[in-house]
Parts: C-alpha cells; structure tokens; sequence
C-alpha cells in the first residue's frame, strides 16, 4: 500500500444511510483493483508490488470485483476498511537526468512530479518501482520503467559504443 485512500464510503445517492446494506472491501483488495486496473500492471508485476504470492492476489482482486459489482447493481453502500498492510515509510525515486537514486519520506509535502534530483538539481525523477514520473503516469514514462530513464541509459549505450569505435580506429 502507497498510502490510505481519501475516500473509504461510498454509497448511493438519495438514499439515507439507515436505510442501506453494506458492503465492507479490504485495504488490499483496494490495492489489488489499483495495481491491476488502474496502473495496468500484470497480476505477477503487482503481487510483487504488494510482497505477495500471484495466487493470493489474484484472491484479492476477483473478490474486490466481485463486492464492487454487488455494491453498484444491489444499490449497497461500499464501506473500505481493514485488512492485515504496511504502510513504507518512504518513497524511492531515480534522477532522469543524472540517474541519482534517492529516497523520500512519505507525507512529506512534496509530490513526485513536482521535485527535483537532489544530487544535480533538475528533474523529472521517475519513482522507482511504478514506472511513473514523480509517482503518477506522466509523459515519458510508461509501465514497466521510466521512459526517459530508458532514453538516458540508451543514449550512455549510444556514446560508449560510439567511443569503443573511436578508439578502435
């Protein structure tokens, strides 16, 4: 888990609370429904992601759709709660420019997409792990690694290469 939702209740509009059933989706199947269909990862990239086996995530997934789709077509409240998670203590993040590695605290103020590498002072630093710019999709970046992280490294490949034929003359 990145961090605790905003919102953990959802429930139909008009109707009084009173009046309605709930329907009670762990923590990590919240997580699960965020790696898999927000983030796009496959079930093997965020049962890593989560520390656990694909199978057990799997469990999580099918179960969070599954009360999701009884919330929404029986008109039941979503209640989000509970659920055996821990929470990092900080956020890991790589320099696009440089290809520094540092680490952030968590509720620190700061938002990825707004900071800088500390080593050399410019940006955009991809976090590491989720293949985000500053920690949401962000141009340059796409699943799987920062996209400029990619350009950067293909481009030292590019000019080593191209050094080793210079010298090679």
């Amino acid at each position: 888990m990145e961090s605790l939702p905003e919102a953990t209740y959802y429930k139909p509009a008009g109707v009084p609370l009173r009046e309605l059933e709930e329907v009670i989706l762990s923590v990590e199947e919240l997580e699960a429904i965020r790696l898999k269909d927000m983030e796009g990862l496959d079930q093997e990239q965020s049962a890593e992601q989560m520390g656990i086996a694909r199978t057990t995530f799997q469990r999580h997934l099918y179960a969070a759709h599954a009360k999701i789709a009884e919330a929404l077509v029986r008109g039941k409240a979503l209640r989000i709660e509970g659920g055996e998670f821990e929470m990092p203590s900080t956020r890991r993040f790589t320099c696009t420019a440089c290809g520094h590695e540092f680490e952030v605290p968590f509720c620190n103020g700061q938002r990825g997409m707004d900071m800088t590498c500390p080593s050399c002072g410019q940006g955009p630093v991809c976090r590491v792990g989720s293949g985000m710019q500053g920690g949401g999709r962000g141009p340059g970046c796409r699943r799987g690694g920062c996209q400029s992280d990619r350009n950067v490294a293909g481009s030292r490949n590019a000019t080593e290469a191209q050094n080793a034929s210079d010298q090679g003359k």
